[in-house]
This record gives structure tokens, sequence and C-alpha cells, in this order.
């Protein structure tokens, strides 16, 4: 099940930084990815590079189960950091993770870190 988990959220994060090029966030200057999510052109490589991790996660039950549950813990630290104003303001210029972001990544830290310790297969 991880592996699945694995694959769908490594597509979605691709997807999510391939639009969000299309934004108008090519430069460091923050655009908004459909209307909804600030973005620039370093939020989207993460989230790229995070798809591309969960992807090569995939060719394994235990890295699909360690992609699950480190990237859920990366994703609620984010949220985390999200309710908090000065860091938010702080990392406004270089990576935004303030409004909209702040339920996004609780959403999908909370789903990662289910399937992570809880919900998927464990390593045979």
């Amino acid at each position: 099940m991880n592996q699945t988990i694995a694959k769908t959220f490594g597509g979605i994060f691709i997807l999510i930084g391939i639009i969000g090029f299309f934004s108008g966030s090519m430069t460091m200057t923050t655009g908004m990815e459909l209307g909804l999510f600030p973005v620039n052109i370093i939020h989207n490589l993460v989230h790229i590079f995070i798809g591309f991790w969960g992807l090569n996660a995939t060719r394994t039950t235990a890295g699909a189960t360690a992609y699950c549950k480190q990237a859920g813990l990366l994703y609620l630290a984010l949220g985390v950091l999200g309710l908090i104003p000065s860091v938010v303001d702080g990392l406004a210029t270089i990576v935004p993770i303030g409004g909209r972001d702040l339920l996004f990544h609780f959403v999908v830290g909370g789903i990662l870190a289910f399937f992570g310790f809880v919900g998927g297969s464990k390593p045979g």
C-alpha cells in the first residue's frame, strides 16, 4: 500500500511543481498557484524534488514506508512552522509557507505520516 501512496503523492508533487511554473512564479517573486497557494521557483523545485523522491522510493516497500514517514513528518513540521508568524515572514522571500499552504501541509503530512507509521504495509 505504501508503494501506491508514495507513487501517487510523488506524481502529485511533480504535477504541483510543474503547474507552479505556469502561475507567474518562474522567479523568486511569489505567484499564486491555481490562485490559492503562494509559490515561487524554489517552492516549485522543492515540490518536484519531493515528487521524484516519492517515485524513487516506490522501488521497495521499505523505501516507500520510509518516504511516507519522513515526508509526512516534514510536512507536519512545515505546518507547525506555518503557525509561527515570524517564521512565515522570514521565509516568505525564500520559500513561502503561509496562507493556504498551512492547511495543505497539515493534510498531506497527516496522510503520509498515517500510512508511514500506521496504515500502510510494513517491510517484510
